[in-house]
């Protein structure tokens, strides 16, 4: 739900203020265990969107989510932000489920669909053009660009999952037979649900997990 009045810093800290006592007050000791280890097993790879927030759409506590966020939920091969998070994610967090995530109704995706200018961000939503491009036939036969903005926003997810099977710490992962396995999922702003858009991907499943294209 949208605020009419934007909150001010104040009561920004006065809201973790509170948050932070009830916290305590239901696991005593809360934060001095959380401030001692980070030990989570997912990594989600998401949408900067506001209204996609990572732990509570999988009912996660802080420490048991490993977080990365762009604008429409990008794996770019150049991208050394991204490409840090993961590896410090496999190969010193030791994580065994990396999640990408996108979402229906994402304005990054919606922007490069219709073309739109968004300034600087025009350079990191190329790539999204490019796959309109590459699905044109498959986009244009839906039957409304409500259809094909959904469409897009699957296809876009399923990009980054081949891009980040390219990378060569998921090979690495996989040469040294660690458990690591690849969950592309798009989720629904209108319902609050995820859903998988193919099986999860393995090392034993990775050369036909994901759809052509």
């Amino acid at each position: 739900m949208a605020l009419h009045n934007p909150l001010g810093i104040e009561d920004l800290l006065a809201r973790n203020a509170a948050w932070a006592r009830k916290m305590e007050a239901s696991t005593p000791g809360f934060f001095r265990s959380l401030a001692e280890q980070q030990t989570p097993k997912h990594l989600w790879i998401g949408c900067s969107d506001s209204r996609v927030p990572a732990n509570e759409i999988v009912g996660l506590q802080p420490g048991e989510l490993f977080v990365h966020r762009n604008v429409a939920n990008l794996v770019q091969l150049a991208d050394l932000n991204c490409l840090a998070v993961v590896q410090f994610a496999v190969d010193v967090l030791k994580i065994e489920h990396i999640i990408v995530c996108g979402h229906y109704g994402c304005s990054g995706v919606r922007a490069a669909f219709r073309g739109e200018r968004v300034g600087l961000a025009d350079h990191w939503i190329r790539p999204v053009r490019d796959i309109c491009q590459d699905h044109d036939h498959e986009l244009a036969a839906l039957g409304s660009d409500e259809r094909r903005l959904d469409r897009l926003c699957e296809l876009n997810v399923l990009r980054q999952v081949r891009n980040l099977l390219q990378t060569q710490i998921v090979h690495d992962a996989w040469a040294r037979r660690q458990k690591l396995a690849i969950h592309p999922v798009i989720y629904g702003l209108q319902d609050g649900l995820l859903r998988q858009l193919t099986p999860p991907i393995t090392e034993s499943n990775r050369a036909a997990a994901l759809p052509a294209g």
